[in-house]
């Protein structure tokens, strides 16, 4: 098989040649330190992982009643970029810094409840389906070609509880669902809407994968009762659409998953993740998901970078890879993927990754 074939098998629950095997996003941090600024796709080439390319092609029109000015507000030190939206409702800002690793919120751009009438004036950004389709058809049989549900500008994540928390703040969110549900609603159906809109632009697009959701909606962050009341009902549409568009949706939760398996299966999408195991702060038995919802959809990640791609044997690496092979590759219907991103990590352990993997047949 291809790994485009391999993946696609995966997905739709059939029994591919052998275990596809991949990463979860590159970052750049990584890549800089370890890898000699090697690219994203040299990097699978160089490791022998099935390939994933992630095209971005949205577009954001200009509007006159959405106006942001970015400004840096950190000559030195961690470089800091101060967002300014100007709509007719009056100003918001937004600050983000970040490092060589990564970027963090210091300041949520939705900080009093009347500030989402001026969000309501962000213009929705639609695809550019040309350009997708152009590079899914250069990358071909290569490997998988994902995209996401598009988040909010300036700072966010595709599920629409995700979203919100990136806007707002995940413990004040929280705190408003138990206090002003009523106000979370509005919140989360003005998010939906654009979310909706968003991806009808996305009609006759080659992505073989979509992602939503987000680690805010992980039962690590949030109880059942939210994630009934808040989370399924609106992330549940956006998964309806897509497959009215004819394509694939993966649900996102890096953090604790187990108590939600059923509630994410139930929601339909095609494929959840990251399945992140106990020894990196989440609760995934591989084995338990399988047994509970692997006939329903594909199961994505699972593998402990923390402690198995660096300060280990190369023994080690290869037998955790066995052990997730075992615990849910039966049947296929498992692509074995880091647990989310991965920054520090033994590039030869990163080879015994693969290579194990790529042993694993059916």
């Amino acid at each position: 098989m291809t790994s485009k074939q391999r993946f696609i098998a995966a997905l739709e629950r059939r029994t591919p040649d052998r275990l596809p095997v991949t990463t979860h996003h590159l970052m750049a941090y990584f890549l800089n330190k370890y890898m000699n600024g090697m690219g994203e796709q040299e990097f699978f080439d160089h490791f022998g992982l099935d390939p994933i390319t992630y095209p971005q092609c949205f577009v954001l029109d200009a509007t006159p009643d959405w106006k942001i000015v970015s400004e840096n507000v950190s000559p030195s030190g961690e470089p800091t970029v101060r967002h300014t939206v100007r709509t007719p409702k009056g100003v918001m800002t937004a600050t983000i810094q970040s490092n060589e690793i990564t970027g963090w919120l210091t300041e949520h751009l939705v900080k009093e409840k009347r500030d989402i009438d001026r969000i309501a004036y962000a213009p929705v950004p639609r695809m550019d389906v040309e350009m997708v389709n152009r590079a899914a058809d250069e990358y071909g049989e290569r490997g998988l070609v994902r995209g996401t549900v598009q988040s909010f500008e300036i700072f966010g994540q595709p599920g629409c509880w995700q979203d919100a928390a990136c806007l707002y703040g995940i413990e004040k969110l929280i705190m408003a669902a138990m206090e002003d549900p009523q106000w979370v609603h509005e919140f989360l159906g003005m998010l939906l809407r654009r979310k909706l809109a968003s991806l009808g632009s996305c009609a006759g697009s080659k992505y073989d994968l979509i992602e939503l959701g987000g680690g805010d909606a992980s039962s690590t962050v949030i109880s059942p009762q939210i994630f009934d009341e808040f989370v399924a009902p609106y992330d549940s549409q956006i998964i309806a659409l897509a497959h009215e568009l004819g394509l694939r949706v993966v649900y996102h939760t890096c953090g604790g998953m187990m108590p939600f398996l059923e509630r994410i299966a139930d929601m339909g999408p095609d494929a959840m993740e990251t399945l992140t195991p106990v020894g990196m702060g989440g609760d995934a038995d591989l084995a338990e998901a399988k047994r509970r919802v692997g006939d329903r959809v594909c199961l994505i990640g699972g593998f402990d970078q923390f402690h198995f791609l660096r300060d280990c044997t190369p023994t080690d690496t290869r037998a955790e890879v066995r052990r997730c092979f075992e615990a849910a590759g039966e049947g296929g219907g498992f692509i074995l993927s880091m647990s989310d991103h991965f920054f520090d990590a033994d590039p030869e352990l990163i080879r015994a990754y693969a290579d194990e993997a790529r042993a694993c047949t059916y």
